[in-house]
C-alpha cells in the first residue's frame, strides 16, 4: 500500500511503540536513518537499529529481533522484493518501507494490511491496474443439477452448454495470463531509483515541525549521494536541490554577520555552485582533476596527449603547476580564492561545460567547512572500507557516526579512505584501457579485474565496483569515440573471495541512459542467464544489477547473457 501522508499514516501509528529499524548499506539510507533517529529521540520512541547488506541479512535480522515487535521500519531495502513471501511474518506485524529502489514489488503495493510504502507524492510509479495482475479465484459453479430427473436428450444439451462455458472460461483465463505476463515484463524490465529516502524522512520532520539544520544537512547529503552514484538524472537532482534550498534559506537566514557572528558550536549551510571534482578542497587540485571521472574522461588523462592537455588547462587558468600540486589548503590565498572562477571560465574552452553543479556547503563553527559532495564521498568510503579488522556492522556504525558533527575525525578518516579508493579506481581504469581488457561481446562490453591486481581489494565492494564500471565505460567511449560503443552497456567482474572461488558481477547501463536516468535492465538479464545455464549465482543485493557468482561458471553465464541480449 502506498502512503503519502506519512505523518498520519506512519509516524502517529508508531508513537509510544517499540520499532525495529532495518537500514541498508548506502549513504542515502544512513542519512534517512539519522533523521529518523533524531525524531525518535524527540518523542522517546524505543528502537533497535540493524544494518542489512542484502536479503539474507534481512531475513536473519527479522528472525532475531521480531519477537514481541509489531512495527518494522525498513530504509532502502525491502521495497523491490516480495516481503511477506520472504519473511513469513505474523499477521499483526506491519512493515513501513521507505525505499528509493524501483520498481516496487506489486505484492507490496497491493497489500493493504501489512506493507506500507512511504513514498514521495511527486513520484511516478506507472502501476498496472489491480485486476490486470491479481485474479480472484472463483470456484466453478456446479450447474449439473439433478441429472437423473432430466430426460436424456435434455441432459445431453445441458452437458454441452456446460462444456462450452468451461472452455470459454479457460480461454479467457489463458488470455488474462498472457496479458499479465506481458504487463509484468514491461513493469519489471528496468530497475531505477525514485526520490531519496532521506528527502522523504526530512519531509516528515518538516511536517512535524522538528526539522533542524542537522536534519537538513543529512537530507542534502543523501540527495548528493544519489547524484554521485548516477541514480538520478541532473534534472531530478536540480528539482530536489531547489526544494531543499527553500529550507536552507529558512534555517540559515541571518542579518548582518557582524551583528550576529558564528559561535564555536554553530552550524551554517549555504547554497553554492560546486565543482564536480573529487575532494579538491581536501587534496591537491592536480590530483583531484586526475581522479575525477568527469575531467579525466573528457580530457583523456590516461594518455600522453591528455596529460599535455591538463597542463594547458592549468596554464589557461593562470595557475602555476607548483601551486596546483600542493594541498589546496596550502595554496596562496590569491589562487585559492579565485581558482573556482578561473576553472569555470577555462573549462568551457576544453569541453568541460558541466564542471559545476548546484550544491551546498556546511560550516561547523569557525574551522570546519565541507561541501555535500565531499561528505557523501567520505561516508561511502567508510561503508566500503577494505579494512579486514572491521566487520560490516562496525563499518556501518563508523559511517553513521561520521555524519554527526561531533565526530569530525571520523569524517576526515573517510576523506582519506576515499582518496585511496579513487586512486585504485583510476589505476585500474588505466590498466584496463592500456591492456585492452575492455572487450566487446556484441550486445555489451565486458571487463574482468584479474586476481592479484594491485588495488583489486577495493572492488570486492559493490559500490566501488560500480564506480569503476561507470568510470571505465565513460573512458572507453571517450577514447574510441565510436557511435556503437556509446550505446553499449558494460558488465564488470572482480574477485570477491579467492578461497571460495566467487566473483562480484555488476551491470552498468549504456552511457546515454547513465547521463539521463539510470534505468538498468541487467537485473532481469542476470536472473534469466543464471536460470538458463544453471550458473551458481547469489542475487542477494538490494540492487538487482549486482550479483555474486562462482568464478568457474563465468564463461557459460556470459555466453547465455550474450544470447539473451542479442
Amino acid at each position: 500500500m502506498l502512503i503519502n501522508d506519512i505523518r498520519l499514516q506512519f509516524y502517529d501509528k508508531i508513537i509510544h511503540k517499540r520499532v525495529l529499524l532495518l537500514v541498508s548499506h548506502d549513504v542515502d539510507a544512513l542519512c534517512a536513518c539519522k533523521i529518523l533517529q533524531a525524531l525518535f529521540h524527540c518523542d522517546h520512541i524505543q528502537y533497535t537499529i540493524v544494518a542489512v547488506a542484502g536479503k539474507q541479512d534481512l531475513e536473519r535480522a527479522f528472525l532475531e529481533h521480531s519477537e514481541q515487535l509489531e512495527f518494522v521500519v525498513m530504509i532502502n531495502c525491502g521495497g523491490n522484493i516480495d516481503l511477506i513471501e520472504l519473511l513469513q511474518p505474523e499477521e499483526n506485524v506491519v512493515f513501513y518501507i521507505c525505499d528509493s529502489h524501483r520498481p516496487i514489488h506489486l505484492n507490496n503495493v497491493f497489500n493493504d494490511s501489512q506493507v506500507k510504502m512511504l513514498v514521495n507524492s511527486g513520484d511516478e510509479f506507472n502501476l498496472p491496474a489491480y485486476e490486470d495482475v491479481i485474479r480472484n479465484e472463483e470456484s466453478d459453479e456446479d450447474d449439473s443439477g439433478n441429472e437423473s430427473d432430466e430426460p436424456s436428450g435434455k441432459r445431453r444439451r445441458f452437458d454441452e452448454a456446460t462444456l462450452e462455458r468451461k472452455m470459454e472460461k479457460r480461454r479467457k483465463r489463458r488470455e488474462w495470463e498472457q496479458n499479465k505476463e506481458r504487463i509484468m515484463y514491461d513493469y519489471d524490465e528496468f530497475s531505477f531509483y525514485g526520490t531519496a529516502a532521506s528527502l522523504v524522512m526530512y519531509d516528515l520532520a518538516w511536517k512535524l515541525s522538528k526539522d533542524t539544520n542537522d536534519l537538513l544537512w543529512w537530507a542534502i547529503t543523501g540527495l548528493t549521494s544519489q547524484l554521485i552514484a548516477k541514480r538520478i538524472d541532473r534534472e531530478k537532482y536540480v528539482s530536489d536541490v531547489t526544494e531543499l534550498n527553500r529550507h536552507v534559506s529558512r534555517h540559515n537566514h541571518r542579518g548582518n554577520e557582524d551583528e550576529c557572528p558564528l559561535s564555536v558550536n554553530s552550524m551554517k549551510i549555504s547554497f553554492v555552485p560546486e565543482l564536480q571534482l573529487t575532494l579538491y578542497k581536501h587534496w591537491s587540485l592536480f590530483e583531484s582533476l586526475r581522479h575525477s571521472a568527469y575531467t579525466a574522461c573528457t580530457l583523456k588523462l590516461w594518455t600522453l596527449k591528455g596529460q599535455k592537455k591538463l597542463n594547458e588547462f592549468l596554464a589557461d587558468m593562470g595557475l602555476p603547476l607548483a601551486q596546483s600540486k600542493q594541498k589546496f589548503s596550502a595554496m596562496d590565498v590569491e589562487f585559492k580564492d579565485n581558482v573556482k572562477d578561473w576553472l569555470e571560465t577555462s573549462a568551457k574552452k576544453f569541453g568541460l561545460d558541466n564542471i559545476s553543479v548546484p550544491s551546498f556547503q556546511v560550516q561547523f563553527g569557525f574551522k570546519h567547512k565541507y561541501c555535500a559532495l565531499d561528505v557523501a564521498f567520505a561516508v561511502d568510503a567508510l561503508l566500503e572500507s577494505v579494512n579486514t579488522s572491521k566487520s560490516a556492522e562496525e563499518r556501518f556504525m563508523e559511517a553513521l557516526d561520521c555524519l554527526s558533527r561531533t565526530y569530525i575525525d571520523k569524517l576526515e578518516d573517510g576523506l582519506d579512505l576515499c582518496k585511496q579508493q579513487m586512486m585504485g579506481v583510476v589505476n585500474q581504469v588505466q590498466s584496463l584501457l592500456d591492456m585492452k581488457k575492455v572487450v566487446s561481446a556484441g550486445p555489451f562490453l565486458y571487463a574482468f579485474v584479474p586476481d592479484g591486481t594491485p588495488g583489486s581489494k577495493f572492488f570486492s565492494r559493490p559500490n566501488c565496483l560500480m564506480t569503476l564500471g561507470r568510470f571505465t565505460l565513460e573512458a572507453y567511449v571517450k577514447l574510441y569515440n565510436r557511435r556503437k560503443a556509446r550505446n553499449l552497456p558494460l558488465v564488470v567482474t572482480a574477485p570477491l573471495d579467492f578461497e571460495n572461488g566467487t566473483s562480484l558481477v555488476v551491470g552498468i547501463p549504456p552511457l546515454p541512459e547513465l547521463e539521463q536516468a539510470s534505468r538498468n535492465f541487467f537485473g532481469k538479464a542476470f536472473e534469466q542467464a543464471a536460470e538458463k545455464t544453471g550458473s551458481r549465482t547469489l542475487h542477494d543485493n538490494f540492487e538487482p544489477s549486482v550479483v555474486i557468482m562462482r568464478t568457474e561458471d563465468r564463461s557459460k553465464f556470459f555466453d547465455a547473457l550474450i544470447s539473451l541480449l542479442q
